[in-house]
């Protein structure tokens, strides 16, 4: 599980990533709020925690970035703000949880683990199984093969092969570019949108009827990308 912890403060910052790393999660740091949307937009993470007082960019304009981007990783705020009124705002701007300085580290912890916990649950999909048609098309995941419209059999790359089952799994929903490249890419290797778009262009030249005006595979600007039936 990979982590970004958003902290200027570098004791408080060595000693999270310490104990976080210790708890088996891979941490990416960053000390200021223009780092930390560079780092996002570069890379998937499970949780973002984040200090609200940092040079740059404060944590409350680095969160509703975030949001407005239409990226929902969990964030916890860790901040020396410790009036309701100052939990509720952040709250309202996106926050997932809010923790006030000093906390116990036993209780971050737990917060860290129930967060990520939490939104591994939401984003899994019950399973499709090995097999999955629609329309006149059929895809074989086991095989990494489908049979197209016309009847005909070709071979899927494995990355072809996941992406479609993402899809599959997500039918009707737009699968966040972030969700696509933590399931299909793998953490720290980023292609670019042009690289999934790719692999939709390919999808729709082979199950698609009028790959111009497509039934099936959407993409949906500065979002994602979607299949619907």
């Amino acid at each position: 599980m990979s982590i970004l912890l958003v902290e200027d403060e570098e004791n408080l910052h060595d000693a999270l990533k310490l104990n976080l790393e210790l708890e088996g999660y891979e941490v990416t740091s960053a000390y200021d709020g223009l780092a930390a949307i560079k780092a996002i937009q570069n890379e998937y993470f499970d949780l973002i925690i984040l200090d609200i007082m940092l040079p740059e960019m404060d944590g409350l304009t680095v969160m509703e970035t975030i949001r407005i981007q239409n990226n929902q990783v969990p964030i916890l705020i860790l901040s020396a703000r410790n009036s309701s009124s100052d939990r509720v705002l952040g709250l309202k701007k996106g926050a997932d949880d809010y923790l006030t300085k000093p906390f116990n580290l036993e209780e971050l912890l737990l917060r860290v683990h129930k967060l990520i916990d939490k939104n591994k649950k939401l984003l899994d999909k019950d399973s499709i199984g090995t097999t999955y048609n629609f329309g006149n098309n059929r895809v074989d995941f086991n095989a990494q093969e489908a049979i197209t419209k016309s009847g005909e059999r070709i071979q899927l790359s494995k990355k072809e092969a996941m992406l479609l089952k993402l899809l599959f799994e997500n039918k009707n929903e737009v699968v966040p570019r972030e969700k696509i490249l933590q399931t299909v890419w793998g953490y720290n290797v980023y292609p670019t949108t042009r690289t999934i778009d790719n692999f939709i262009l390919n999808f729709r030249k082979y199950f698609e009827d009028d790959s111009k005006n497509p039934r099936y595979f959407h993409s949906v600007r500065g979002v994602g990308y979607k299949y619907s039936e």
